[in-house]
C-alpha cells in the first residue's frame, strides 16, 4: 500500500505538469471537437497502458539497452510531432476564415483539416489514433516507465499484474485530469471558438508540439 500511495503521488504530480498531452487535449477540446478530444484522451491512456504492460514484461528495457532501438523510436517520434505541429501552423495560416465552420465538427471543418492538424474532423477514432501515436512514439515515456515502474513493484508480486495495476492508476489520474481540461475548455468555448482566437490557439499549440519534436530530436 505504501508503494501504491507513493506511485500515485508521483504520477499525479507528473500528470498535473503541463506538457504535450495537456496541450493536445486542451486545444482539441477548445475548438469544439468534443468527440475527437475524448478520442485523444483514450489514445493517450491506451499508450500509457501499453507502456506499462511492455515494461512489466521487460520489453521496454530494450530502449535503454539498445541505442539503435531508442534512436529509431526517438527520430520517428520527433518527425511525427514536428509534422503535426507544422500542420496546425499551416492550417492556421492558410485557412483563417474556415474556423467558424468547425464549431460543431461540421463536414466543412472535417474536410479542411484546419484546427486539428489532420483531415479526420471531429471523430473519436481519429483522435484515438493521434493520441496513441503521440504517446507510443515518445521513447521518453518508455524510458520513464523502465526507470520508475520496477521500483514500486514488490519483489514477491507478479510483475505483470502489479505493472498493469500501477499503469491503471496512471491512466485513471490522466483521464481525470483530462476531464478537467475538457470542462475548462467547455466553459470558455464561446471565447475560444472565435476565429481570431482559434487561429492564435492553433499557432501556439502547433508551435508547442513542433518544439517538443525538435527538442526530442536534439536531445542526447
Amino acid at each position: 500500500m505504501d508503494a501504491l500511495w507513493a506511485f500515485t503521488l508521483m504520477v499525479g504530480l507528473l500528470t498535473l505538469t503541463p506538457g504535450l498531452d495537456t496541450a493536445l487535449v486542451l486545444r482539441t477540446a477548445a475548438v469544439g471537437h468534443r468527440r475527437r478530444a475524448w478520442g485523444v484522451i483514450f489514445g493517450i491512456q491506451t499508450g500509457t497502458l501499453v507502456w506499462g504492460v511492455l515494461t512489466s514484461l521487460g520489453v521496454t528495457a530494450l530502449l535503454t539497452a539498445s541505442h539503435l532501438a531508442y534512436e529509431v523510436l526517438r527520430w520517428a517520434g520527433a518527425a511525427y510531432l514536428v509534422w503535426t505541429g507544422c500542420r496546425m501552423l499551416w492550417a492556421a495560416r492558410r485557412r483563417p476564415g474556415r474556423a467558424e465552420g468547425e464549431e460543431a465538427g461540421t463536414d466543412a471543418g472535417a474536410g479542411t483539416g484546419a484546427g486539428v492538424g489532420t483531415d479526420e474532423g471531429d471523430r473519436v477514432l481519429g483522435g484515438w489514433r493521434q493520441g496513441l501515436a503521440t504517446n507510443l512514439l515518445n521513447p521518453k515515456v518508455g524510458a520513464f516507465y523502465v526507470a520508475l515502474l520496477p521500483q514500486f513493484i514488490p519483489p514477491d508480486a507478479p510483475h505483470l499484474a502489479a505493472g498493469v495495476l500501477l499503469s491503471g492508476i496512471h491512466v485513471l489520474l490522466g483521464s481525470a485530469w483530462a476531464c478537467v481540461l475538457i470542462a475548462l475548455a467547455r466553459m470558455l468555448r464561446h471565447r475560444l471558438q472565435r476565429p481570431s482566437v482559434r487561429r492564435r490557439l492553433d499557432r501556439v499549440t502547433g508551435t508547442v508540439i513542433a518544439a517538443f519534436g525538435v527538442r526530442l530530436a536534439l536531445e542526447k
